[in-house]
């Protein structure tokens, strides 16, 4: 394990490869069993789970005002945009450096609940809840919360499926985890 005495709170087998940017630490819990890949940016404020995986080029933005949740056993897929914070661009500028006097900004939690996981290049838009063990299909736009076990695809995603939970909840109990 590196040195991460930088963190709000750390938990054991935590690994974060030296080349992520992790803009605000101290704003950060980080459970136990986390891998979190090169490559990623992270500007948020976050309360990450066990058993999480944050793959390659990853990018959680929003600022020190926004928060992601990961609950135990979630995943973001390499290349996925989890962005808690954005402009509005219906009014105001377009621009962080301009008061905030002139930008509307939308600033909403993202939350991604037990078992959920992003596939390959999504986005996922502020103020959205991926429900128990949903999914997000590779390159897809999540704008609306997610139900359990839900498969979502599309931009914007829409639910294409169902997945079996048994095999998962399975893994779960075995590790010690009931819900």
């Amino acid at each position: 394990m590196g040195d991460y005495k930088n963190f709000k709170k750390v938990g054991e087998d935590v690994r974060i490869d030296p080349s992520a940017q992790i803009v605000r630490p101290e704003l950060i819990e980080l459970g136990s069993h986390i891998s979190i890949d090169m490559g990623v940016y992270f500007s948020t404020s976050a309360i990450i789970g066990d058993w999480i995986h944050i793959a390659p080029q990853v990018s959680i933005i929003g600022g020190a005002d926004s928060l992601l949740i990961m609950e135990h056993f979630s995943a973001l897929a390499t290349g996925t945009r989890v962005i808690c914070a954005s402009d509005n661009f219906k009014e105001g500028f377009l621009n962080p450096f301009i008061s905030s006097k002139y930008r509307k900004v939308i600033n909403e939690t993202i939350t991604l609940k037990l078992y959920s996981s992003t596939g390959t290049n999504c986005s996922i838009m502020p103020g959205v809840t991926m429900g128990i063990g949903s999914v997000l299909g590779s390159n897809s736009v999540l704008t609306k919360n997610t139900e359990s076990w839900g498969i979502y695809a599309g931009a914007p995603a829409k639910r294409i499926g169902t997945r079996d939970s048994k095999l998962i909840l399975q893994g779960a109990k075995e590790l010690g985890y009931e819900f």
